[in-house]
């Protein structure tokens, strides 16, 4: 499923100005982000909305950069230098790196697939991925998005905002749904975030993809109240049966409490 690039923002007086020539940059750099395969000036013009005389001085520059390579047949996909970012990240990021650290250890999710994500607007981002030895119908991936109402990974954290910046964060705007099991109402989405809080985890039951189950916890960071990140584990649910569910709810919960602990969270909180 082709992902379009996010849209222009939107800015209100309290937040800070952003130079235009940035901002198509970056947009840009989204939108071949998203994209399976290279694309045209043509098609990147028309995704970004943009002159076909704006997006070729983007990409000249950033070829020129390394951002952005350009093959043979005239089309452009992303350079290499991201990599380069991506692991200065990795080097710079406490909760990915003991992510990295404790995947491996805690032997109730050595077979499957466990993912950490961060909250990104209303969206989550994977910022690791540790895959597991079945097959699923998600390909999930480090820098993948998707909606955060959808994931248990996303609500996870969701669940530990005040219920009004939960509202404003998705005033005006539709629930995004990825299945005909998606919530579809910020009504239905809160009762599901008191129910996580009240659990200590989140439940993404065919939401984000038909016959997949997945169960995400909360990360804390030291004297934080609301959750930086979370884990999640995504299995397929018919081969699940109920105390291999509650085994698995069990060890997310752990290995979320084991990256807390590390992170300095107070274990009490």
């Amino acid at each position: 499923m082709l992902m379009k690039p996010p849209p222009m923002s939107t800015r209100t007086d309290t937040e800070p100005r952003l130079v235009p020539a940035v901002e198509r940059a970056v947009r840009l750099l989204d939108a071949l982000a998203v994209t399976r395969q290279p694309q045209s000036l043509a098609d990147l013009a028309r995704m970004l909305a943009l002159p076909k005389s704006s997006v070729h001085g983007l990409l000249g520059t950033l070829a020129a950069l390394g951002l952005v390579r350009r093959d043979d047949d005239g089309a452009f996909a992303l350079g290499t230098k991201p990599l380069q970012w991506a692991g200065a990240f990795g080097a710079q990021s406490d909760v990915l790196r003991a992510f990295e650290q404790q995947a491996d250890r805690v032997p109730a999710l050595q077979t499957e697939t466990v993912m950490l994500a961060v909250l990104d607007g209303a969206d989550v981002t994977y910022l690791g991925c540790r895959q597991g030895t079945r097959p699923l119908a998600v390909n999930f991936r480090v820098g993948g998005r998707f909606p955060a109402t959808c994931t248990a990974s996303g609500k996870a954290i969701l669940a530990t905002l005040p219920a009004e910046r939960v509202r404003t964060l998705f005033a005006g705007r539709s629930l995004q749904r990825l299945t005909r099991h998606s919530v579809g109402s910020v009504t239905a989405l809160q009762r599901q975030l008191e129910e996580a809080a009240a659990l200590g985890y989140a439940v993404d039951d065919e939401e984000t993809a038909e016959g997949m189950h997945c169960f995400g916890a909360p990360v804390f960071a030291a004297h934080r109240s609301e959750a930086i990140a979370a884990v999640a584990v995504s299995v397929i649910k018919a081969a699940v049966p109920a105390r291999r569910r509650t085994e698995l709810i069990s060890a997310i919960r752990a290995f979320a409490a084991r990256l807390s602990a590390q992170l300095g969270a107070d274990p009490a909180a």
